[in-house]
């Protein structure tokens, strides 16, 4: 009982570790995006609606598959990283790669899209284009496996790339499917952004693999960890 509450205890310690190490990440990354979509409708303004979501939607189907394999690469390079365990790591990296993928880019855009749009549409990936979908997983989970071996930091290369094209896919499927004049509401826009990306993004590529991982002794003393430039670093 005791060595279960020191296991919990010390993932929990890490789980708020990585959060802290990753935000910065995150929030810039969100930012970003919403910045390059912008550009692109500013480009875009002479054209018709029906013009503009026709683009956004190829732009969706580019950027949600691309969200799907960053996705699989942090999560599995998270659980890579602390269990090694080839079953487990592809079943956590499917898992938090497609369900986070699919709340982040079309759950919460679709429902916050409601709001403003009676007859926003309800588009699925996975069900509609499974065949778009899982090439960009599997590899996903082998790059995360790959890369976790000789890539210093890798998580947070991955999740930094993992929160921008999920912001762009949030985007976009927003201006696809209902909500084209996105920039008239931008402050409620900002918002769902950061519910349908951070939680999500953190949930598949830090909290979902480390709760999952098995040895509390996977995890390095926090007497290694030390700070530097702002921010804190593990000694692994």
């Amino acid at each position: 009982m005791k060595h279960d509450e020191t296991c919990n205890s010390s993932k929990l310690k890490h789980v708020l570790f990585e959060l802290k190490e990753h935000l910065p990440f995150t929030v810039f990354s969100a930012i970003m995006a919403m910045i390059v979509v912008g550009g692109f409708m500013a480009i875009s303004f002479t054209l018709k609606e029906d013009i503009i979501q026709r683009r956004s939607q190829n732009l969706f189907h580019i950027f949600h598959p691309v969200h799907m394999l960053l996705s699989a690469t942090a999560t599995s390079a998270m659980f890579w990283r602390y269990e090694k365990r080839v079953i487990k790591v592809v079943i956590i990296g499917f898992l938090g790669s497609i369900l986070t993928c699919g709340i982040s880019d079309v759950i919460i855009p679709f429902c916050s899209g409601m709001l403003f749009n009676n007859n926003f549409e309800f588009h699925l990936c996975i069900l509609d284009h499974p065949l778009m979908i899982l090439p960009f997983v599997t590899i996903g989970i082998f790059v995360g496996i790959i890369a976790t071996e000789r890539v210093e930091k890798t998580t947070c290369y991955s999740h930094s790339g993992h929160v921008f094209v999920s912001s762009m896919a949030s985007i976009l499927y927003l201006i696809a499917f209902g909500l084209v004049d996105w920039v008239s509401h931008v402050g409620s826009v900002f918002i769902i952004i950061i519910f349908a990306v951070i939680i999500p993004c953190c949930t598949s590529d830090i909290i979902f693999p480390l709760l999952l991982t098995k040895k509390a002794g996977n995890f390095p003393d926090f007497a290694v960890l030390t700070q530097k430039r702002g921010f804190f670093i593990a000694k692994f």
